[in-house]
């Protein structure tokens, strides 16, 4: 999408709102004992209550209203009824169609007890974001993401993973443009007025590349390791990152 006038904006920022609403339910109410089936629900209630779809299910036919992820799994993790542990890593990502506008957010928390790497990581993929959300201007090129996200993989010790991707939103769930968050010197591609777009870096203790478990699903990586997004979509302006939602 290119959110130009003050109907898209507007519209676009409406939709963060839903999605902001159903993820920080979801966040208050994953606690020890829970199960990802019912916290999916949280979700669903949330996003109903907004009069919003969800977007993995309306798009993908996704067997869940949001993607819920635990520990070694990445991203896309289908809600059953894996129960929630202290100490376990989620990954809780809502995307949802409001008024026909799509917004999507994503983010890595540690319920209950959470060791320095666990909370290391998380914080560091957070800051990522951030770093590259300060870069975003319209006219300057798509790889000031990419250059700020790296930085903070570099200088923390984790490595990006490279089938996972940023994408455009808005109109639909996933858009061009399709970039994965690193630094790329042979990007060509500009930062637009309007342009709404993810950002959503996966770190990893090491990892560069996902794999597909068995549901045809969920991404993970090898036991043993860790992985943690972090995610906001934004509409870029002349004078940087409009957030939508955070």
């Amino acid at each position: 999408m290119n959110a130009k006038s003050q109907a898209q904006v507007q519209g676009m920022k409406a939709a963060g709102r839903a999605v902001r609403a159903a993820f920080d339910a979801m966040f208050s109410a994953c606690q020890p004992g829970i199960t990802t089936q019912a916290l999916d629900q949280v979700g669903a209630a949330e996003l109903a209550r907004h009069g919003a779809r969800s977007a993995p299910q309306l798009y993908y036919d996704f067997p869940g209203a949001t993607c819920i992820s635990v520990n070694h799994q990445a991203a896309h993790g289908i809600p059953g009824d894996l129960v929630v542990r202290d100490g376990d890593m989620v990954n809780i990502d809502v995307s949802a169609n409001l008024g026909g506008f799509v917004a999507d957010m994503g983010q890595s928390f540690v319920v209950g007890e959470a060791n320095s790497e666990q909370q290391r990581i998380c914080t560091a993929v957070q800051e990522a974001v951030e770093a590259a959300i300060a870069k975003v201007r319209s006219g300057r090129s798509l790889n000031v993401i990419g250059k700020a996200v790296q930085a903070v993989a570099d200088r923390e010790g984790y490595t990006i993973v490279e089938n996972l991707g940023s994408h455009g939103v808005g109109d639909s769930i996933h858009e061009e443009p399709s970039y994965v968050p690193l630094d790329n010197p042979q990007e060509t591609r500009s930062l637009i007025r309007g342009m709404v777009l993810t950002i959503e870096p996966f770190f990893s203790t090491g990892v560069q590349w996902v794999h597909e478990e068995e549901d045809g699903w969920t991404l993970s990586v090898p036991e043993g390791h860790l992985v943690a997004q972090f995610e906001h979509t934004i509409i870029v302006t002349d004078r940087g990152a409009m957030v939508v939602t955070q």
